[in-house]
C-alpha cells in the first residue's frame, strides 16, 4: 500500500484533491447540522478540516470510508474547540445596519445638532411631537394629517405652526 510519504508531490495534490471532492459535501453537511445552520461557520471549519487533512495527509487513511470517518472526527473536534472558545469571549452581537444613515457630515457640530434637537422635541408634548412626526418625518400633507386625526385643516395647520415654534424656542434654549 502506497503512504502519502512515499507519494510526488503531485501525488499528494491529487490525493487530497479526490479527498475533498469525494468528502467536502458530506462532511459540510455535518459541519452545518454540528453549528446549528450558521453556514460561514461550517465553511470555514470544513476549509480547516480540509488543511488539517493536508498537513497531516500521512495520518489520513486511503480506504474511502475511513477517510471520510477521520475527516468527520476532525470536523467534530474542531465545531467542539470552536464552542469552547467562543464560551471563553464575550458574547458576539449582530451588527446593526447603519447604511440607511447619511454619511455626509459626521462632526461633532452634528452630534450636538442631534443631541439638542432631542432635547427640545423631549421639551414638547407628545400631541405636537406627533404631529410634527406626521408631517415632517413621515411626510404626510396637512389634508391628510387633518383626515386620520378628523381635525379641521385650519386647526391641524395652526397647531403645526405652533409646535414648530415650541421646537425652535427650545433650541435656542439649548
Amino acid at each position: 500500500m502506497l503512504r502519502a510519504s512515499d507519494e510526488t508531490p503531485a501525488g499528494r495534490a491529487d490525493r487530497m484533491t479526490t479527498l475533498h471532492a469525494e468528502h467536502a459535501p458530506a462532511v459540510l453537511r455535518l459541519l452545518f447540522v454540528l453549528t446549528r445552520g450558521q453556514r460561514q461557520t461550517a465553511e470555514d471549519l470544513l476549509q480547516e478540516t480540509m488543511l488539517r487533512a493536508w498537513r497531516n495527509l500521512d495520518s489520513v487513511p486511503t480506504e474511502p470510508d475511513a477517510a471520510r470517518r477521520w475527516l468527520c472526527t476532525v470536523a467534530r473536534r474542531l465545531v467542539i474547540d470552536d464552542v469552547r472558545l467562543r464560551q471563553g469571549r464575550p458574547a458576539e452581537i449582530q451588527l446593526v445596519d447603519m447604511t440607511w444613515i447619511p454619511a455626509g457630515d459626521d462632526t461633532t457640530g452634528s452630534a450636538l445638532a442631534s443631541y439638542a434637537i432631542g432635547r427640545a422635541l423631549g421639551r414638547l408634548s407628545a400631541a405636537q411631537r406627533s404631529l410634527l412626526s406626521e408631517v415632517y418625518l413621515v411626510g404626510r400633507s396637512p389634508e391628510e394629517v387633518a383626515g386620520r386625526l378628523g381635525l379641521p385643516i385650519g386647526t391641524v395647520k395652526s397647531r403645526t405652526h405652533y409646535a414648530l415654534r415650541a421646537l425652535r424656542t427650545g433650541l435656542e434654549a439649548a
